[in-house]
């Protein structure tokens, strides 16, 4: 009697499975996002080039394929639902002659991340989509005063 109970709790197990699989496949963009009680944190996170959330990083590599610009030296004042805000230093390669060659400078920035929505790898979590770097003083050449960012997904 064992057995028929077993692989009938099997079979509807591979069921309920099947079930999830072929539903979640077919989910497409328009798939409807948890409401914020089902949400992981309420806190939104900071998705970095190796997509693994932080919060609160010392450093972050803004340009991913190369590293020819990170933060670091972060120190955060905030971290809220809808931004956070730190201190820290932009380095920045200057590429010449070539970005192989080039030097790093250091340039003290304010960081603000905003815009915060659903991660598209964890939808349950909030992550920032948009990073704002002020510089204090100089900057590398070409950079405006204030340069904003999309962040990834």
């Amino acid at each position: 009697m064992r057995r028929p109970v077993r692989c009938t709790a099997i079979m509807i197990w591979a069921g309920v499975l099947f079930a999830g699989v072929t539903t979640t496949a077919s989910a497409g963009p328009s798939a409807s996002v948890p409401d914020a009680r089902e949400r992981v944190s309420t806190t939104p996170v900071l998705v970095d080039c190796f997509w693994h959330s932080t919060v609160r990083p010392d450093d972050f590599i803004l340009a991913c394929a190369d590293g020819n610009s990170r933060l670091t030296g972060l120190q955060w004042s905030q971290w809220g639902k809808n931004s956070a805000i730190a201190e820290g230093v932009n380095v920045v390669n200057d590429c010449k002659p070539y970005c192989a060659a080039g030097k790093f400078h250091p340039y003290n920035v304010t960081v603000r991340l905003d815009g915060p929505k659903p991660w598209e790898k964890n939808p349950q979590m909030d992550h920032f989509t948009r990073m704002s770097l002020t510089f204090h003083g100089a900057r590398p050449e070409g950079f405006k005063q204030v340069m904003t960012y999309s962040l990834w997904d």
